[in-house]
């Protein structure tokens, strides 16, 4: 039987509407490692927290820009349910990181540093006509690839059952798989919008390796940096000892993600509508705390506006 190139599928096929959650996580309670006994596997999740939502700024930013080329009305919908997603997840981390500072995890001037980074490497500067066009294209390959990469790990955030095992902080596991399941929702929607601005395969293919160049790299050096700037007495030492134990015990999804995904995504009929199960995404959404309290929080101010 022939292979269906995805790629080639209308828009409109696509049921699902994307929207932003109005979500709220009481992180009072959470401790310094909110994964009990495993310091580098907390600090892991920290990037998601830290220096991820930079990038989700730049995305959000990129997508915005290419809205007004966007005439598929279906598509145009997606893309804005993503921009009000991705700016959930950056003010819900923000919180995140707030409360980790309090507690002693002072990565402010780090965070600073990749946000002026992100700027000048991803902001738009400044250009105009084919040349402001063409950037634009580049950045939303470069984001298709990325976005597979956290689509990946969001599904394996919303399989992880040792993060359970061993006995994470449902504050902080909520809010990963939040995170985790609306990036499998929303992870058709930079693909689409790169296929529909430009749809070259040479920079699909160049600018997905970037992205592996780019975010292993960053998940490396970010993790690092927090396990040196982490002052608890008991962290332990060798955090690179640390990292390939919490690897091999599965308590991380490993390293070798962002190469033994890339054959797949290099295959020319690939779409992410491919990857995992939609319906797991969809169910944890349906029952997440943060989300289930807002939509019970917002149902009760109509019943009282109703009185």
């Amino acid at each position: 039987m022939a292979e269906i190139d995805a790629t080639k599928r209308p828009y409109q096929e696509e049921a699902h509407a994307i929207h932003a959650r109005d979500v709220h996580f009481d992180f009072d309670s959470v401790p310094m490692h909110y994964i009990p006994d495993e310091v580098l596997a907390t600090h892991i999740v920290n990037v998601m927290h830290l220096v991820l939502p930079e990038g989700e700024r730049a995305m959000a930013m990129a997508l915005a820009e290419a809205l007004p080329h966007i005439d598929d009305q279906r598509l145009r919908e997606e893309v804005q349910g993503f921009v009000g997603q991705e700016t959930m997840h950056a003010g819900s981390h923000e919180g995140a990181r707030k409360h980790l500072q309090s507690l002693g995890l002072d990565a402010q001037g780090y965070v600073e540093a990749v946000s002026w980074l992100v700027d000048r490497v991803l902001g738009d500067h400044g250009l105009t006509g084919r040349a402001k066009r063409t950037w634009l294209q580049e950045r939303l390959g470069l984001f298709a690839g990325m976005e597979h990469f956290t689509a990946v790990i969001g599904e394996w955030l919303l399989e992880a059952d040792v993060l359970e095992q061993k006995g994470m902080h449902p504050t902080m596991l909520d809010l990963v798989r939040w995170h985790g399941a609306e990036e499998v929702e929303h992870r058709s929607v930079v693909f689409d919008a790169y296929m529909h601005l430009d749809g070259s395969y040479a920079r699909r293919a160049r600018t997905a390796l970037l992205a592996t160049a780019t975010l292993l790299p960053l998940f490396i050096v970010s993790t690092a940096y927090l396990y040196r700037k982490d002052p608890s007495k008991h962290k332990g030492r060798l955090w690179p000892l640390q990292f390939v134990s919490a690897t091999a015990r599965g308590v991380i999804p490993s390293w070798t993600v962002f190469f033994t995904e890339m054959p797949r995504y290099l295959r020319p009929s690939f779409h992410p509508s491919q990857l995992g199960s939609m319906d797991n995404a969809l169910r944890y959404l349906a029952h997440s705390p943060a989300a289930r309290a807002a939509s019970e929080s917002a149902v009760g101010a109509d019943h009282l506006g109703a009185w």
